[in-house]
């Protein structure tokens, strides 16, 4: 899953890996602070992340385009080659009750395609990150344990991750097809994760979904040999006007067809 980056891949790796870790850093430390709970500390930990990575960008690439999911949206993004990505808090939920699901997210984009990104999980002390270009992978992790693959075996049952505060009707049922169990999270980017390190083996999600929720971790499984689509198996692409791209699914490789199908027979594409 490595290979040799060149050295401008490698500085833009490690400035977004360097901007996720500490914008993670900084959301845990308000946390732990105790001043605020609920929807106000929700609200502080989003805008200071976001403040945090808005100026990060803007001061190193001026030239390059930004969407975040707590500042407002320009065209001016649009016009930009390369355009960074970002979730300052992805799961603000699970964020304010002290959870630990929950992630930063900063992706890069070329041309409307990811190119490289990090995922932090801060409170899970790990940070995945990777490129994906040109058909060459590399993916690498901070913290403990090992990344898993997309050629990797899946357990027995299948492991699916689904989100822990909304269940949608076709949930139960794709699981019954694919002979899968449950594993209830919070946070895109923590759901992903867990299929990068060996604790889920299927994640797939429908509506609600934005550019930034995806674009990070669909680099870094993607980078690891995954596969990753929307639901009828379309890539998705990014930087477009309209951010909203509603759906996910991330496999194995080996058993996409099979994970399609069975989105398909539960219902999931109904509109």
């Amino acid at each position: 899953m490595a290979r040799h980056l060149s050295l401008e891949l490698r500085r833009d790796l490690e400035f977004a890996k360097a901007a996720a870790r500490r914008a993670g850093e900084r959301a845990l430390s308000l946390r732990a602070t105790g001043r605020w709970q609920d929807d106000v500390l929700a609200d502080v930990g989003d805008q200071a992340a976001d403040g945090y990575l808005q100026g990060l960008i803007q001061g190193r690439h001026p030239e390059d385009g930004i969407l975040s999911e707590e500042t407002a949206d320009t065209r001016a993004r649009l016009e930009r080659e390369r355009t960074w990505i970002v979730d300052p808090l992805d799961g603000t939920r699970e964020f304010s009750q002290m959870r630990e699901d929950w992630a930063v997210h900063v992706a890069l984009t070329v041309a409307g395609r990811p190119v490289l990104g990090a995922v932090a999980l801060p409170a899970r002390g790990r940070l995945i990150a990777g490129v994906c270009i040109g058909g060459s992978e590399h993916a690498e992790l901070e913290g403990e344990g090992e990344l898993v693959g997309g050629t990797s075996d899946a357990s027995s049952p299948p492991r699916i991750a689904v989100s822990r505060s909304h269940t949608p009707g076709w949930v139960p049922r794709f699981c019954a097809l694919l002979g899968g169990v449950e594993v209830p999270s919070g946070s895109v980017g923590n759901k992903v994760g867990m299929l990068l390190l060996g604790e889920a083996d299927v994640y797939a999600h429908r509506r609600g979904l934005k550019e930034w929720d995806t674009c990070a971790p669909e680099v870094v499984a993607r980078a690891l040999g995954w596969s990753v689509s929307r639901l009828r198996g379309e890539e998705q692409r990014y930087n477009r006007p309209d951010p909203r791209n509603d759906e996910l699914v991330v496999c194995r490789p080996a058993w996409r067809e099979r994970v399609l199908g069975a989105l398909a027979e539960a219902g999931a594409l109904a509109r």
